[in-house]
């Protein structure tokens, strides 16, 4: 049931007549039954909702929703502080403004633990990452602790899983993360990886060097980028940075695995459901031919096995024992390089009521039927 939150009605009687759904007028200016209904959209700048007076549950009580696209996270946070924008979910106000932003007359701040997990995704059809050696030494090679305290001033929290912290289904027996260059040194010599004439490793003709991309304008991202670049090169791992805006990355560039790593904050999971299916099964690598979120194309048959039999499975206890399993085995294949579990940093003004977060949606607008602003 929880696959409803990611489920979206279409309407028959609009689309049944197209040659292409997809490029339909309707994706221009959609309808539903929700509290809002659509207005307007300015390409780039903003989507405006009006209330829909028919709404069949209780509220709305706002006469008008506008969503800004604001892709410069230093320029979200600026715009809160002034007042332009009322309230900052989605992408959140960054950590490093989370302590000035706690003393800002007539706004509210809030930490909640949310469902995201920030990582470094590799391509594992990518040459390089194919030997689990490499993801082994480059998550060694990570001084996660310095990034967490200096970076994100210790708001977020280090985690070894794509589980949410506060799942019943959480592995907390999973190994801990140990940053230490020497032993990443010690496993790339132990695999073959020698260093070449310009000191980047070499094995079998491949070089140990690769692109990262996140998306342009989040600086906090854009710096740990440039942390890992420096740890990573003493090692001998060549490291590019190869930033998109919004738009390009999180197209075809991500969903269809075009890039060779990259830096994002995932939810695995849909609701409160453990099933990860979506993210790591094998027929949800959308660049095979299959159909899914897997992009960094990780193949684990015993995974497979394993969700196969998670999904048929209604026993809680069962269900934990499967799910417990399968983040012992991602954690041993590092199909991504956990950073962080987040913390999401919320800000509204003073007045704006009705606001409630919840980890277990996609949006932060998921009760936007009752927000309203205090008589």
């Amino acid at each position: 049931l929880s696959f409803l939150a990611e489920t979206f009605m279409v309407p028959k009687h609009i689309l049944e007549k197209e040659i292409d759904p997809n490029a339909a007028a309707f994706n221009q200016a959609p309808v539903g039954t929700g509290a809002f209904k659509w207005a307007q959209r300015i390409a780039g700048d903003h989507i405006e909702l009006v209330a829909n007076t028919d709404y069949a549950g209780e509220g709305p009580y706002l006469e008008r929703l506008v969503f800004k696209y604001i892709p410069d996270m230093t320029v979200l946070y600026t715009q809160f502080k002034s007042g332009d924008i009322d309230l900052v979910d989605q992408a959140f106000i960054t950590a490093d403004h989370y302590a000035e932003a706690s003393t800002l007359s007539d706004r509210e701040v809030m930490l909640e633990r949310g469902a995201s997990v920030e990582s470094i995704y590799l391509n594992l059809e990518k040459p390089q990452f194919k030997d689990p050696a490499v993801r082994q030494a480059l998550y060694a090679a990570i001084d996660r602790k310095a990034i967490l305290e200096a970076l994100y001033y210790g708001v977020h929290k280090p985690t070894e899983t794509f589980m949410p912290q506060n799942s019943y289904y959480y592995n907390p027996n999973l190994p801990a993360q140990e940053f230490n260059l020497e032993r990443a040194g010690q496993i790339l010599d132990e695999a073959g990886w020698v260093p070449g004439a310009d000191g980047i490793r070499v094995k079998d003709g491949v070089r140990l060097s690769f692109a990262n991309s996140t998306t342009s304008g989040n600086h906090l991202r854009e710096q740990t980028q440039q942390f890992l670049q420096q740890t990573f090169a003493e090692i001998g791992v060549e490291m590019t940075i190869s930033n998109l805006p919004a738009a390009v990355m999180w197209g075809d560039f991500w969903l269809k695995s075009q890039y060779e790593s990259a830096i994002s904050g995932v939810t695995n999971v849909i609701a409160g459901d453990p099933d990860v299916s979506n993210r790591l099964h094998t027929k949800a690598i959308v660049a095979k031919g299959g159909k899914g979120s897997n992009t960094g194309q990780y193949s684990n048959p015993e995974v497979d096995a394993l969700l196969d039999k998670g999904a048929r499975t209604f026993d809680r206890e069962q269900r934990r024992a499967i799910y417990l399993r399968v983040q012992e085995i991602v954690r041993q294949d590092l199909p991504f390089l956990p950073l962080f579990a987040y913390t999401n940093v919320f800000g509204r003004k003073e007045g704006l009521e009705g606001f409630e977060a919840n980890s277990n949606t996609r949006v932060a607008s998921w009760h936007a039927a009752g927000w309203h602003w205090k008589a």
